[in-house]
């Protein structure tokens, strides 16, 4: 992939290249406005830059990608690193952008609050099809410091038994979790439509119809919601906050404090950085955070346990239920494991679902080696598959670079190109819920 260098002397003197890599935003920007940063460096390199606390993202070949500003650049110069300019954090933003309403931010983006609108206006909206549950809480929450309570939405035409948080109820269930990774913006927009589509589908759409008949979809929008609150307080330069809000460890500061949740998961919890400051830091132990409780315990209530304890156990053909968490970025579809190079026992039909979602959306099938090249443990989609046996997968949304793609997609993105490509493969997820290994 082709890169250029930014040139110091000219950045710290007037800022004009920066302000052209920015479409024309830099004005709008803090000082030192982070980029990402192509930096040459081996695997082993590039868990020690993870565990120094730099902020380190999938790359290319001999390659990662390091956010941050001048100032991260000049630590890995002084390292013996050679960064070059990859692509820019943050979009141009529309005009218009300074008339939108006051629960919005970054070109349209919603906040939290408007999430927990959003869910209460459809429960209220379509009784005979919602049901909103309050999960848990927050970190913040918990310590009395404001904070959110994590919610979920249940959406199915309801009969008896139905959205009852029974790992027993007759229909299937497809399970759908976003902006666990606070700063992966599109991914809870995402959650949105896909509560919309099924809502206010029902009565004129013959497939969100067939889906609500037959199916129970839960929805977790926001499963970091201090996180986003951080993100969102930023404005039109949203903050990079990826863990949850927790400051008890570490002299972490900004965005470097909290846990990652998505290494907090309680199956094959460990293998990740005990570094507090470091973007993958797993806690103190398996489960220590709040919202993990909160994830892990709906889990549990509405899946039975299908599999083996065993990694080499295969959940059984017969099992049920589906499950995908959202992520940016990378344009992949990744199947179990992600705690080990080792393939799953269900490997050969996760490819066959996996080819399935792609279908609709493009993206890369595989294993974490496969697709992003590390390892990751303590994570939401492999403790819903090795604890429950539930067919369970994460979507990275979006590409590397433009526009479109980072952390921090102009918001047009999302109904432009996330939502037509991921229509489809959430579709065929809450149709395969019944039998997913006999796709």
């Amino acid at each position: 992939m082709a890169s250029r260098s930014l040139s110091r002397l000219a950045l710290a003197a007037t800022g004009v290249l920066l302000t052209t890599l920015l479409g024309g935003t830099a004005t709008a920007q803090p000082a030192d406005t982070p980029v990402f940063w192509r930096v040459p460096a081996t695997a082993a390199q590039a868990q020690a830059l993870t565990e120094a606390g730099f902020d380190v993202e999938e790359g290319d070949a001999g390659a990662v990608y390091v956010v941050g500003g001048q100032g991260v650049a000049n630590q890995l110069r002084a390292r013996g690193y050679r960064p070059s300019f990859f692509d820019t954090v943050y979009k141009e933003l529309p005009a218009e952008t300074n008339k939108l309403a006051a629960d919005t931010y970054y070109g349209g983006y919603r906040t939290v609050t408007a999430h927990e609108n959003h869910l209460a206006q459809v429960a209220s909206a379509h009784p005979d099809l919602a049901t909103k549950y309050t999960i848990g809480q927050s970190w913040k929450k918990t310590k009395g410091q404001g904070g959110h309570d994590v919610q979920a939405l249940c959406l199915t035409k309801k009969q008896a038994g139905d959205c009852t948080l029974s790992t027993t109820s007759p229909k299937p269930k497809f399970f759908l979790m976003a902006q666990i990774h606070a700063r992966e913006l599109s991914t809870g927009e995402l959650a949105w439509r896909w509560i919309d589509y099924l809502a206010d589908g029902y009565a004129t759409d013959a497939t969100a119809k067939s889906i609500l008949d037959t199916t129970e979809v839960w929805v977790v929008p926001i499963a970091n919601p201090d996180g986003v609150d951080i993100v969102a307080s930023g404005g039109n330069s949203p903050k990079l906050q990826r863990k949850n809000a927790d400051n008890s460890r570490g002299s972490c500061t900004g965005t470097n404090i909290g846990i990652d949740l998505n290494r907090n998961s309680t199956f094959k919890w460990g293998g990740d950085s005990n570094s507090a400051c470091s973007e993958t830091y797993q806690g103190v132990s398996a489960g220590s955070e709040p919202e993990t409780q909160a994830l892990e315990k709906l889990a549990r209530a509405i899946f039975p346990d299908q599999r083996g304890t065993g990694n080499n156990d295969p959940a059984p053909a017969t099992a049920k239920g589906t499950m995908i968490t959202l992520h940016s970025y990378g344009n992949d579809i990744i199947i179990p494991w992600g705690f080990t190079q080792a393939t799953s026992p269900n490997d050969a039909q996760y490819r066959k679902l996996g080819a399935k979602y792609a279908a609709s959306n493009g993206y890369l099938v595989g294993t974490n080696e496969e697709t992003v090249g590390y390892d990751t443990s303590g994570t939401t989609d492999d403790f819903t598959y090795g604890e429950l046996g539930v067919a369970s997968v994460t979507f990275e949304v979006g590409g590397s670079s433009g526009t479109c793609g980072g952390f921090l997609p102009r918001y047009t993105c999302v109904d432009s190109t996330f939502w037509p490509k991921n229509k489809g493969a959430l579709i065929t997820a809450a149709k395969a819920a019944a039998a997913p290994y006999q796709q």
